[in-house]
């Protein structure tokens, strides 16, 4: 068979399209030139956005692949170029985001030689990747590159790492397509035991207060369809992470809310109340647990996760379900009994009352003072329908924005979870809005966050992605502000921000801005920037001592929240 030879670079080009890639998010530089130079022949099959800084490459890469569902791309330099991805790729990691990041590399002949702009890429990021890899020979890049979106996109998706050494991406290769969809040494989906299955419909029928743990892993799996199926049989009462907020409507009877330190009060007592807790696609990580020697003691646990490293990690389980949730919530499903759970499902209220008249009622209707938080987020969201997509940034913008947002539709969360990656919000923003160019995007970000990646707004300015930035500033680096004042006996240690002109700035990257300090005119600014095509960014002085609540304490157990402080 004579195949047609090319560069290793084109052959780059040519894999990305085999792969189904159609956007990349980069910054060209020495080592990665001759991708680039293939490239320049590709555009009108590769579209490829220019971010402003490496670490917004792959946060505009994990955007794209949360709201698509499909794996996100970064192409990147050697030396800083590549060292600037970590933070992108270490959260792409503990968020379990599908991307491959590609790095140039000197040539190697000068491999191990302290050359200009090398590091060890593969060494800094294997801890912190699913797979990294070096290509050194331009005939590996075809199998190369359909082993890392194998590897990212299948099981517990993560993100991939390739090394591209520069004299691989010049050497001619004869270039034929590779698809892999087998690798001895790695499992993606564990097999399920039926036995399993059969004793989680047992534990389920036979438990008379269940609460189900709703996780990213719903999302991920596109199991949103099977989670409701599996609520709705035996009116199981569910609450959701971080992560998994929008994996069930907001609205949805049987969601008693947000998980964790900042969620909601009824779920996080009745995690201490139940007598069967139902872990689906989520980790137990702290934030949710608060004092694992107190947590659910009382319960009996069944962990559903496609990753058997999950399982016992944090919390002692019961029963493991291992696979994919969409086959195994299916599964179980099927196989348990109709069940009703009225007296507990109603014992929800209470809490969900004391926390609505001490806490959310008083944050998103107020009625004299500045503006806050809350209901600027509450307002944004009845005005887009409660169909956009939610980005945030880290920090208060975060924790309000994902409590007072509301979601109908799956795929509809995109934050820093696991990492708390300041300045992830707003390059994640721009990849969200190629990932699904379709629906709005709204992004909440504070004065500290946007201070950290505010370049990408010449990503925005160059290609005019819709994004529409709502920045709560507060002149402070409110979150730790506010940890200052509850456990610090408010000694503001380098919290207060003296901040610039932000509406100036957006002007200046020809992206139209508008400031409301009054409460009377925060109605018409939303109107206006959801009317205005291309983004927009409205500047919200909000109240700068406000708090998040309800709190858990560092350390307290889950049920232990401050309503107030």
């Amino acid at each position: 068979m004579n195949m047609e030879k090319m560069s290793g670079a084109e052959a780059l080009m040519r894999s990305l399209l085999h792969e189904g890639v159609e956007t990349l998010f980069g910054y060209p530089g020495g080592a990665i030139m001759p991708v680039y130079d293939a490239l320049y022949d590709y555009r009108d099959r590769l579209n490829h956005v220019l971010v402003r800084h490496e670490q917004g490459a792959v946060h505009a890469a994990q955007g794209y692949a949360r709201v698509s569902g499909r794996v996100g791309c970064a192409i990147v330099t050697s030396g800083p170029g590549a060292t600037n991805t970590v933070t992108g790729i270490a959260d792409a990691m503990i968020d379990s985001t599908p991307i491959v990041v590609v790095c140039g590399q000197v040539g190697t002949t000068l491999l191990g030689t302290d050359a200009f702009q090398e590091v060890d890429v593969v060494g800094v990021t294997t801890p912190i990747a699913k797979w990294s890899y070096q290509i050194r020979r331009a005939e590996d890049v075809a199998w190369a590159v359909a082993r890392a979106f194998y590897i990212a996109r299948t099981g517990r998706p993560g993100p991939v790492v390739l090394d591209f050494a520069k004299d691989a991406q010049t050497a001619l290769t004869a270039y034929q397509p590779a698809t892999v969809d087998f690798i001895r040494s790695y499992q993606p989906v564990p097999p399920t035991d039926d036995a399993a299955i059969n004793e989680a419909a047992r534990l389920i029928d036979e438990s008379e207060r269940p609460l189900v743990l709703v996780g990213q892993g719903v999302e991920l799996g596109n199991a949103r369809a099977e989670l409701q199926a599996f609520l709705e049989k035996a009116q199981l009462p569910a609450g959701c992470t971080l992560l998994g907020l929008s994996a069930l409507p907001s609205d949805h009877p049987l969601n008693m809310g947000m998980l964790g330190m900042h969620g909601n009060l009824a779920p996080n007592v009745m995690t201490n109340r139940c007598d069967l807790l139902i872990a689906v696609g989520m980790r137990f990580d702290d934030r949710v647990t608060g004092n694992l020697q107190t947590y659910a003691k009382q319960a009996r646990i069944i962990h559903f996760d496609i990753d058997p490293s999950e399982i016992d990690k944090n919390v002692k389980t019961d029963l493991a379900v291992l696979g994919d949730c969409k086959r195994t919530l299916a599964a179980v499903t099927a196989r348990m009994g109709e069940a009703r759970h009225e007296q507990w499902v109603e014992g929800f209220k209470p809490y969900k009352e004391k926390e609505y008249a001490k806490v959310i009622d008083k944050a998103i209707h107020p009625q004299e003072g500045a503006l806050l938080m809350a209901e600027v987020v509450r307002r944004v969201s009845e005005a887009s329908g409660h169909k956009a997509v939610l980005v945030t940034d880290v920090g208060q913008n975060q924790m309000f924005g994902c409590r007072y947002f509301k979601y109908t539709q799956g795929r509809s969360v995109v934050t820093s979870g696991g990492c708390g990656t300041m300045g992830f919000g707003l390059p994640a923003a721009i990849g969200a809005t190629f990932g699904a160019p379709d629906r709005m995007v709204c992004l909440f970000v504070g004065d500290g966050g946007l201070q950290m990646t505010i370049q990408e707004l010449g990503t925005i300015m160059e290609q005019q992605a819709p994004v529409k930035i709502i920045l709560l500033n507060n002149n402070y680096l409110g979150n730790v502000r506010q940890w200052q004042a509850m456990f610090f006996r408010r000694r503001y240690s380098f919290t207060p921000m003296l901040n610039p002109d932000y509406e100036m700035i957006a002007r200046a990257y020809g992206i139209p801005a508008r400031t409301v300090v009054e409460r009377a005119d925060l109605n018409a600014a939303i109107e206006e920037m959801l009317r205005t095509d291309g983004p927009y960014l409205l500047q919200c002085a909000v109240l700068e001592e406000d708090n998040v609540l309800p709190m858990t304490p560092p350390g307290a157990n889950v049920d232990e929240m401050l309503l107030e402080i």
